[in-house]
């Protein structure tokens, strides 16, 4: 066992990262920010600092857990090489685990949180649904997206939750803002990818149809959330920028793509979302 440990120490410290952190850096921004959005609004009404704290562990765990899972399971593209590296899966499994099954147990237990076993239930489904379209090939990769984006943006609700200890309309309506939102970014961010090539604005159109029939769908549903009073009118506007980056896409000159400065635009923009969303609600 210690020779094991004293091999996993002489790894390359990128390649121990990759076994046991996630690699998709944008899951980070549609995990971390509707929990922040969900907790912040929920503050007002109830500042429940420990259950905070304990479902932020339970949620990075986790969302940690699973990428030495897939590893060891075999469903990941890279593959644990070396006794050394098996090591360091394994132990990162049981490090993970453990971690969030005390988590989950304290607030269960203690803080009486059962609404997060409908939260965690619901999360789960999107999870098993989203592997199950992975395995249907690159044609449903976008589908499996968009239904993973549903799982990490339970962390609006579940954040929210702990904080007021309500599962209320609030609680589900900052889910499913949080969730529009990631679905608008990942359907951006894949039609750049498939348009990259596109030179002319009617080739844009052509790539970028489905896009932008997702973004006339986000304005209708954002103004009926507004006039059903739903949503504060200045939380929806809190989708402007993207709405118009999108659009803005369709008209501007052809130019290469930067895949790592999408990125970070990207994560920007979901950065002024968490904040004009927070504003909206608490202005």
């Amino acid at each position: 066992m210690s020779s094991l440990a004293t091999g996993a120490y002489s790894l390359p410290t990128g390649r121990l990262r990759s076994l046991v952190l996630p690699r998709e850096h944008g899951a980070w921004g549609i995990l971390l920010v509707p929990l922040v959005t969900g907790a912040w609004i929920g503050f007002s009404e109830g500042a429940r600092v420990l259950p905070l704290l304990l479902f932020l562990t339970t949620a990075l765990s986790l969302f940690c857990l699973r990428t030495p899972v897939e590893v060891w399971l075999g469903t990941s593209p890279l593959r644990a090489q070396s006794p050394s590296e098996r090591w360091v899966v394994v132990s990162s499994i049981f490090a993970y685990a453990t971690l969030a099954a005390l988590a989950v147990g304290w607030l269960l237990w203690r803080e009486r949180a059962d609404g997060l076993v409908l939260v965690g239930g619901a999360a789960a489904m999107f999870f098993v649904t989203q592997a199950g379209l992975k395995r249907l090939g690159r044609r449903t990769r976008l589908a499996a997206q968009l239904i993973g984006a549903l799982g990490l943006t339970s962390t609006a609700a579940g954040a929210y939750y702990v904080m007021t200890g309500r599962l209320d309309r609030t609680a589900l309506i900052l889910w499913a803002a949080n969730g529009l939102f990631a679905a608008n970014q990942i359907h951006f961010v894949q039609t750049r990818i498939h348009g990259a090539r596109a030179t002319t604005r009617s080739e844009k159109f052509a790539r970028g149809g489905w896009f932008l029939f997702g973004e006339t769908l986000t304005v209708i549903l954002l103004a009926a959330a507004w006039r059903l009073g739903f949503l504060p009118g200045l939380a929806a506007l809190a989708f402007a920028p993207v709405l118009i980056r999108g659009v803005r896409w369709f008209f501007q000159a052809n130019a290469p793509l930067a895949i790592h400065r999408l990125g970070f635009t990207e994560l920007a923009h979901a950065v002024a979302f968490g904040v004009l969303f927070i504003m909206g609600y608490t202005i």
